[in-house]
């Protein structure tokens, strides 16, 4: 009886075991001596990830604010994944923009156990410490690179906006507190709808709140300034690990806390958040097109992408929850390679982010010019990625659900991205490489996770019924 209350904790205790230890590790190191403090990050969440796969099916809880539901375990092994392929790639450019390696990997370790509470928690208050916990660990990373103004000053605003943010969730989780007397998810859901609450002035706030805060931490407009400043500043291996691992939490514990405890007064909500997606989709793209810099431009990307995530939570249902799921794997595989290849193109005098530094990297690097090529038709829905599916999946839901004008938007602004993805594809290949410093060389384990992401979006592309499957079985027995 005692071991099965710490069941549903122990993907969370595997990651902060690997934290503690790597931050022991920095401690107890010899100047000068070599210790491989990526590898203890990757122990640590592979046994996070064996955790997670033995809890399958088994609806663990602890101490009644934690589950381990089928859908918790999907985003957790969704943010393993990204945690493993962030660290793979970090093993280059941590060496060569010479930063803190040990306060890098503990820092990066906290922010995921920050994401994996989020997802599993199903109390309000916990939700909001756990969003607390990777927020600060992801402010310390932005700006982590304390030799350049550029990523401290993206830190500070990350950090500025993000308090402002939280004291909305924070005053919504209040005000659903005031009104239902709790704060698990299961009894705010019940008293609201046994009470009828849906006109509520109070209630009707809290939610406004807490959608705040959502659509903040989703980079959703027009609550998405901060994004384009952070993803910039931020080294691009942090770049990635934020727009994916920070997204499919956020997204997670907005769709648990809507679809379930909310859901009886979602003709309240769904009708401002359609508003909410229809805008992020549009802002995204058409703002994503002017950008000169790929950093900003994915960043404007990655807010198109938060739109159409929202269309998952809007369409609700089985199809539409099971949609988000699969999104999130197949942007986290997609966004996690062309993050990775901006990362190990750079320099720790210049970052090589813009689109013109791309020009002729055919001739230069043929095999990330052909990654990189994927992963951008990915990100914009062509056949045979990951990519495609996930929006196909996600304008069905839309359509299944009769959101017919939200789901024609999505499509419309999807098209409009192709051209600032095939942009970069074109020079590429078609551009000839001016007197531009040639790329430094990459490491073999680089390439090798850059090949394992190419390998699951392909996968997610041509043969998704098996993960399809699984997303299904994941919301079959939640909410």
């Amino acid at each position: 009886m005692f071991s099965n209350l710490f069941d549903a904790v122990i993907p969370v205790i595997c990651v902060t075991l690997a934290a503690l230890v790597v931050m022991l590790a920095e401690a107890f190191r010899a100047k000068g001596e070599r210790m491989p403090l990526g590898g203890l990050a990757i122990i640590g969440l592979a046994g996070a990830g064996a955790a997670s796969i033995l809890l399958w099916n088994r609806n663990a809880t602890s101490f009644g604010v934690m589950t381990a539901d089928n859908f918790a375990i999907f985003v957790n092994l969704v943010i393993i994944v990204v945690g493993i392929m962030t660290v793979i790639v970090s093993s280059q450019t941590i060496e060569r923009d010479n930063l803190p390696a040990g306060e890098y990997y503990a820092t990066l370790l906290f922010a995921i156990v920050g994401m994996m509470l989020m997802v599993q928690a199903t109390d309000l208050l916990l939700i909001f410490l756990a969003l607390e916990t990777m927020s600060i660990a992801v402010y310390v990373l932005t700006g982590i690179r304390r030799d350049l103004a550029q990523s401290t000053e993206a830190a500070f605003k990350y950090f500025l906006l993000g308090a402002f943010a939280s004291s909305f969730l924070l005053y919504g989780v209040a005000f659903l507190y005031g009104v239902t007397g709790s704060t698990n998810l299961e009894r705010v859901g019940s008293v609201i709808a046994a009470q009828s609450m849906s006109g509520n002035p109070m209630i009707l706030l809290g939610v406004g709140l807490l959608l705040v805060g959502f659509a903040f931490k989703v980079a959703a407009v027009p609550f998405h300034m901060w994004s384009p400043d952070a993803y910039e500043g931020a080294p691009a291996v942090v770049t990635g690990f934020m727009s994916t691992g920070v997204k499919a939490a956020a997204i997670a514990a907005f769709a648990r806390v809507f679809l379930s405890a909310l859901e009886p007064m979602i003709t309240d909500w769904a009708p401002v958040l359609w508003v909410i997606a229809a805008a992020t989709m549009v802002v995204g793209t058409v703002v994503g097109v002017a950008q000169t810099s790929l950093k900003r431009m994915l960043a404007y990307s990655s807010i198109a992408h938060g739109g159409y995530l929202l269309l998952g939570i809007i369409a609700g249902g089985d199809v539409g929850k099971a949609s988000i799921l699969f999104y999130l794997a197949a942007y986290a595989l997609t966004n996690l390679g062309a993050f990775g290849i901006i990362a190990l193109l750079g320099s720790r005098e210049r970052a090589n982010d813009d689109l013109r530094d791309y020009a002729g990297l055919w001739h230069s690097h043929p095999a990330l010019a052909t990654l990189m090529t994927m992963f951008l038709l990915s990100l914009g829905g062509f056949p045979p990625t990951a990519g495609f599916i996930a929006k196909w999946y996600v304008f069905s839901a839309a359509v299944g659900a009769g959101y017919y004008g939200l789901a024609i938007i999505g499509v419309l602004s999807s098209v409009v991205s192709v051209f600032f993805y095939l942009r970069i594809v074109v020079m590429m290949f078609m551009s000839e490489r001016d007197a531009r410093p040639v790329p430094p060389p990459i490491s073999g384990v680089a390439m090798a996770g850059l090949a394992i992401s190419l390998a699951g979006v392909l996968y997610l592309g041509v043969l998704p019924a098996r993960v399809l499957d699984w997303a299904q079985a994941s919301v079959a027995t939640i909410f």
